[in-house]
């Protein structure tokens, strides 16, 4: 098990923690960036303003845990995400999008706590046309079994699948233990890795730490 321990910008109101690339391993599957933002409680009549920037050659997926942020980019969309849902934005060939909290939320001070990951597109599609979906209630199906339940955000998990755009065959989803639930991992896929983001667990006995990425050997069992 290789253990990277995020690089921690702070931004003043609120920390991105990125655990993804780093010098010991720069890419898990087709992920290239791993972000963690929040939980933040930005002042009254204040906001997240992340101003127009573009991407080019990648897609990137936005997944919270608690508050909203306004997408808007050069498509002409504007969408806002909530908890349960997915932005993917596929930049393709090039897109300028903004982040920013909505203006309903800046007067008492807007809260967020999420997830944005990057991923490469494969090999012949970095040129793709640039797009935008929004995933919510039943594209992002919830598998529940005994102390257990997955948010299946991409790709297919125990018989449910996303209904998200997959431009390279993946799996990514939201877990959830009760205390002293376990869950097993499937040692079948040949990269695998596992962030904690609230709470306290532990992997094979090792304590996980809050906001660092454990990546498992192939071919090997967890639970």
């Amino acid at each position: 098990m290789i253990e990277i321990a995020p690089v921690t910008h702070d931004l003043g109101d609120f920390k991105v923690r990125r655990t993804l690339p780093a010098r010991s391993r720069t890419m898990v599957g087709p992920f290239i960036f791993v972000d963690q933002f929040g939980p933040a409680k930005l002042p009254a009549g204040h906001g997240m303003d992340v101003r127009p920037h573009p991407h080019i050659n990648l897609a990137t997926v936005t997944y919270l845990f608690e508050g909203a942020i306004e997408h808007r980019d050069s498509l002409g969309t504007r969408q806002v995400i909530h908890p349960g849902a997915v932005n993917l934005m596929t930049a393709g060939k090039g897109i300028v999008h903004s982040e920013r909290s909505p203006a309903e939320t800046r007067p008492v001070g807007p809260v967020f706590y999420g997830m944005q990951t990057w991923l490469a597109l494969p090999d012949g599609k970095e040129e793709l046309d640039p797009a935008f979906e929004h995933a919510g209630g039943d594209a992002l199906p919830l598998v529940e079994g005994e102390g257990v339940s997955a948010r299946v955000l991409m790709g297919s998990l125990w018989g449910k699948t996303a209904g998200v755009t997959q431009h390279s065959q993946t799996i990514y989803a939201d877990v959830m233990l009760d205390k002293g639930a376990t869950l097993p991992i499937d040692p079948d896929a040949d990269e695998r890795a596992v962030l904690l983001t609230e709470g306290a667990a532990s992997l094979g006995g090792h304590p996980l730490e809050l906001f660092t990425l454990y990546l498992l050997a192939p071919a090997s069992a967890w639970r």
